[in-house]
């Protein structure tokens, strides 16, 4: 005998959600909930899983180590609201698009979505049910798109809003492409020369007794350590790895290292610019789908991926539980406050004493501009807050692209000058010798 799932609303006015034991028929399901004086507002079948049903959906998933990427989940919302806006049902519209992913944690995903949605569940309860695939940003626009019954039209800003979120990702990542891989190639031209071309020359110095420079002098004794030391080359870097992972472990060391990385000299003003787009279009985006202002700006907060910003945040959302607007806060504590963490951070990463006045100098350095006040202000007086904060996202999306312009432009012939600089200082130490033993050996034969 079948069940039904059911929504009904009791005397005090809440919202009951419920299923009912077995019935013959949908009549007897709805007189069985009113006797318990309830006011039916939702009912459908609930479809039971079978055994032969579950078998065959953990057929269907495969092992899967990491979770779906960005990319992944962009393309699977634009082809989602293409098929919705071609007026397809939402669980046949997730079965093309399951049978046409390749085996991973998207499809392994997929299937439980539909398999909750043939449960009788909705399609945000259950993409709830898959938090590691769909976050808390996704999960709110699809369900304030199911209230509104605009779902189409959610769907359709959720993979525009992705789409832009995804290319300002690649900007940035091509910014710091070029300069990682410069330097990664340069150190490994230093350390071949060193530790197997210098040792050539040391040893022919040796054996006629030439006398070295103080150049020359400093490179043997650095060749010598490199050579006894050879480990520390990728025990530095993993060490600082795993240090900054350690300390970030931690909501007070990541909130200085957080505040670090927003100070640090050049590409703190890209990183800045970077969370001020995506929180401010993320915003946008929640509002203009209809999500209540409380929850838009404390899930920003959580998609910000900064502790200095997040905690921005919560203080705009306590101001506006007490009454007041988002501006004015933003306002108050748009400068962050000194932090001991950070000032460690500049310490230990940016030549000690240096860093630290670096940090100091900065210190009174804001977080968002005036023009990010004024226009939220505005926004919030004319009843437009969604399109003052698309405007701001689109300025500051423009900025990032031109700061990685700029850095990729200035950045290749610093680039091209320190790897000549230090193959030249190389050259130049190994062959200051040279020229003085072969001007001894000549004039050895002439005598």
């Amino acid at each position: 005998m079948p069940r039904f799932k059911f929504e009904a609303i009791d005397p005090t006015g809440k919202v009951i959600k419920d299923v009912t034991d077995e019935v013959s028929s949908e009549d007897e399901a709805q007189a069985t909930i009113r006797q318990m004086g309830l006011v039916v507002t939702k009912l459908v079948l609930y479809k039971e899983r079978k055994a032969k049903a579950a078998k065959k959906e953990a057929q269907g998933k495969t092992f899967a180590m990491f979770r779906v990427s960005s990319k992944k989940l962009t393309v699977f919302t634009r082809q989602l609201s293409i098929l919705q806006d071609a007026g397809l049902p939402i669980l046949r519209s997730l079965n093309i698009l399951m049978e046409q992913a390749k085996p991973g944690s998207l499809r392994n995903s997929l299937i439980d979505v539909c398999s909750e949605i043939e449960s009788g569940a909705s399609l945000s309860e259950a993409m709830a049910k898959c938090p590691k695939t769909f976050n808390r940003l996704f999960i709110n626009m699809i369900k304030a798109g199911e209230a509104g019954g605009a779902l189409e039209t959610i769907l359709r800003r959720l993979s525009e809003f992705l789409e832009k979120t995804e290319r300002l990702k690649k900007k940035i990542i091509s910014a710091l492409t070029y300069p990682v891989a410069v330097v990664f190639f340069a150190t490994g031209i230093v350390i071949f020369l060193m530790m197997w071309i210098v040792p050539q020359f040391i040893k022919i110095f040796e054996d006629f007794g030439v006398k070295l420079p103080p150049l020359t002098l400093f490179l043997v004794k650095a060749t010598e350590f490199l050579i006894d030391f050879w480990f520390l080359i990728p025990g530095i870097p993993v060490a600082v790895f795993i240090f900054v992972k350690l300390t970030t472990s931690f909501s007070y060391g990541r909130h200085g290292f957080n505040l670090f990385c927003l100070r640090i000299p050049v590409f703190g003003n890209l990183i800045e610019k970077t969370i001020v787009a995506r929180t401010t279009r993320t915003l946008g985006t929640l509002v203009t789908s209809g999500v209540p202002i409380l929850d838009a700006l404390h899930i920003t907060k959580e998609t910000s991926n900064n502790a200095v910003f997040e905690i921005m945040f919560q203080r705009v959302l306590e101001g506006i539980r007490d009454g007041d607007t988002i501006a004015n806060p933003m306002k108050l504590n748009r400068t962050p406050a000194f932090h001991p963490g950070a000032l460690f951070f500049f310490f230990c990463f940016m030549a000690g004493p240096v860093g630290m006045l670096w940090y100091m100098m900065r210190l009174r350095s804001r977080i968002l501009d005036d023009m990010v006040i004024n226009m939220v202000d505005v926004g919030e007086q004319t009843g437009e807050l969604d399109v003052m904060l698309y405007k701001v996202a689109d300025v500051y999306e423009e900025e990032v692209e031109v700061i990685t312009e700029a850095l990729m432009s200035l950045l290749e012939p610093l680039m091209v000058i320190l790897i000549g600089s230090m193959v030249g200082t190389i050259v130049i130490a190994m062959f200051m010798p040279m020229i003085t033993l072969i001007t001894e050996l000549s004039s050895n034969s002439k005598k």
